[in-house]
């Protein structure tokens, strides 16, 4: 399959780069108009000399120089240098920049997104801005259509028929950044950073793909975990106004301007499609909880539109989940049967607990009952007629237990002791190392007398490092190797008791890029969750003797990319499957991967590269 005839739109030279640049009003952030454009905010008093200095030291010409300066940063342990150098180098040669971290994604990629990238967020107004990024804010309301057109003629490529190419846009609004909280338009260094991820390890072209905000204002200092004052900050680059909220009615606060008839989300959606064709994905990033489910209910039958935090994250916890099986017993085949006798405990409920406990029981067919998730009241619960509970939403008093428990339901200790959990998952974001010495050991005590749970499985899922609920260290040591562990972000390998553990990183990096690129190629009409329990089993049936060996639930890292398109062709063959293809790729998995990895973008090829019209 080959892709269609267009024209290659690459700009050659920084002058165009800055000419194009400057042509941008409508789609740069509010108070980088107002500060006379990309130029001059940058060469701000704040800003001139860093970016001086970063355009200076980034002097590499080929992949092994652009390795060597850079891994001299990351040695240094300047993780925030790297990124800057990376991003520099992004902005004087695109290709040069996926050449280096496709070398080593290992090394690179938790540069370029987490754990790095919370930092990058938080401090994003104070960093060189780049002309890559779309941002949207609510007094745009109404020419929505008008920013991304003015978008798309100055950064992506055109085909043929002149209309520009844009396969799919990551779409954040700043108000839940990893476990940082309200960071509004800093929240950009997410969008930007997942990207680069659906290139490196989904195949995506990055010519053809917008990272943008919706800038619907910015909450104050309590409303970010390290109480930081980013609106007030005169490094703050996008709407300095607060959020405009309502209560829902669920009793939520949620941003008014995301529902009705006439709303920034509809209006976004539908000026993307109109431009970019039906087939262009729209995904949902980073939206606090009280507005991320609500808004993929509403679009996900209606759009080619998924939410990862919610689908994603519930998809790579599943994967791990199975993983862990089959560390457990190797010679388990029936993976999906053997999930079904787990008990498992979500510490947190937010978006990804609440999206994994819904794979679980929906498409896992888990029985309900096997399932806990706790919040800020303890274990979450419901009187039999649901009119009392400790549930503060819909989404969390749909997997509420029945009835109050007679025990302390705070106390994960007793929590544990009480509901005997075999898998104990956190995603809490705001209490990192909560799962002490004591909690570990309670889970391992409570699962010691069953063979078949004899290693309780730990998964500390938050991000970034600093929100983690235990470290991997912890984890094996105060379990004494029993713990089958795994964690959100990376941890090192370590050694207890003479053998060697490397822990997998339950990330949904193994999970979007191939999920997204897979639905786009077969142009698929929607997302189903089907999509994240077909990808959890093919990351799952990835693992690698070796990572067996390592007792790792999710391959290595170096395979993300192999990986990912393990996870693409089972999505492509389950769309085709179940009659949501409208783009047949082969008949059989080897015909489908074939013609998948054909799709693939790599440095070298046209900025118009990617997958057919």
């Amino acid at each position: 399959m080959s892709s269609p005839k267009v024209i290659d739109k690459r700009a050659s030279t920084t002058a165009v780069d800055e000419l194009a640049t400057s042509s941008r009003r409508l789609s740069l952030p509010k108070s980088v108009v107002a500060a006379g454009g990309l130029v001059k905010w940058n060469a701000q008093v704040h800003h001139q000399e860093l970016t001086a200095m970063v355009r200076a030291m980034v002097t590499a010409k080929t992949k092994e120089e652009a390795v060597n300066q850079v891994n001299t940063m990351i040695a240094l342990d300047h993780h925030l240098w790297a990124y800057l150098y990376m991003r520099m180098l992004m902005d004087k040669d695109l290709d040069l920049a996926f050449s280096a971290i496709l070398h080593e994604p290992a090394k690179l990629l938790p540069i370029m997104y987490t754990p790095t990238v919370g930092e990058v967020c938080q401090k994003f107004g104070m960093l060189p801005l780049f002309a890559r990024g779309c941002y949207i804010c609510i007094e745009d309301m109404g020419n929505v259509r008008s920013v991304l057109q003015e978008y798309a003629a100055a950064e992506l490529p055109k085909g043929e028929d002149g209309k520009p190419l844009c396969d799919c846009i990551v779409f954040s609004d700043g108000g839940r950044i990893l476990g940082l909280g309200d960071l509004g338009a800093c929240g950009m260094g997410i969008p930007i950073g997942k990207l680069d991820l659906y290139t490196v390890c989904g195949g995506f072209n990055p010519h053809r793909t917008i990272p943008l905000i919706i800038d619907a204002g910015c909450g104050d200092a309590k409303e970010n975990t390290a109480h930081l004052e980013i609106r007030g900050s005169p490094h703050y680059l996008g709407y300095k106004k607060d959020r405009v909220k309502h209560r829902s009615e669920a009793g939520t606060l949620v941003n008014s301007a995301y529902y009705g008839p006439t709303s920034i989300i509809r209006e976004l959606m539908t000026a993307a499609t109109d431009l970019f064709g039906p087939r262009c994905l729209l995904q949902f990033e980073d939206f606090n909880s009280n507005d991320a489910f609500p808004l993929l209910e509403e679009y996900r039958t209606e759009f080619l539109a998924y939410n990862d935090d919610i689908q994603g994250t519930a998809s790579i916890a599943v994967a791990g989940l199975l993983g862990a099986i089959k560390l457990k017993n190797p010679k388990e085949k029936a993976l999906i049967d053997a999930l079904r006798r787990e008990t498992v405990l979500f510490h947190g409920a937010g978006s990804a607990n609440l999206g994994a406990a819904s794979l679980l029981i929906n498409e896992g067919k888990v029985p309900a009952n096997q399932i806990f998730i706790t919040n800020s009241r303890g274990i979450i619960w419901k009187s039999e007629d649901g009119q009392d509970g400790s549930f503060r939403n819909d989404e969390q008093k749909a997997f509420a237990c029945v009835g109050k428990p007679n025990f302390d339901s705070k106390s994960l200790e007793s929590i544990i002791a009480n509901i005997r959990p075999s898998c104990v998952l956190g995603a809490a974001g705001v209490t990192p190392n909560c799962f002490t010495k004591e909690v570990i050991q309670k889970l391992v005590e409570v699962n010691k007398d069953d063979d078949s749970q004899s290693r309780p499985i730990i998964f500390a899922m938050s991000n970034p490092k600093s929100q983690a609920e235990c470290t991997a260290e912890a984890a094996y040591t105060y379990s004494e190797g029993h713990a089958i562990f795994g964690a959100g972000t990376y941890f090192d390998p370590v050694t207890y008791n003479g053998r060697e553990y490397a822990p997998g990183q339950v990330n949904n990096v193994y999970i979007f890029p191939g999920v997204s690129f897979g639905a786009c190629v077969c142009a698929a009409k929607t997302i189903p969750d089907r999509f994240f329990l077909i990808a959890a089993q093919a990351v799952a049936n990835s693992l690698s003797e070796e990572d067996m060996q390592l007792d790792r639930v999710i391959p290595a890292r170096e395979r993300l990319r192999e990986v990912s398109l393990e996870v693409a062709t089972a999505v492509v063959l389950e769309a085709q499957k179940m009659g949501l293809a409208t783009r047949t790729l082969g008949a059989d998995e080897a015909e489908v991967k074939a013609a998948v990895k054909a799709l693939m973008w790599e440095p070298g090829k046209p900025a118009t590269f990617g997958i057919p019209a």
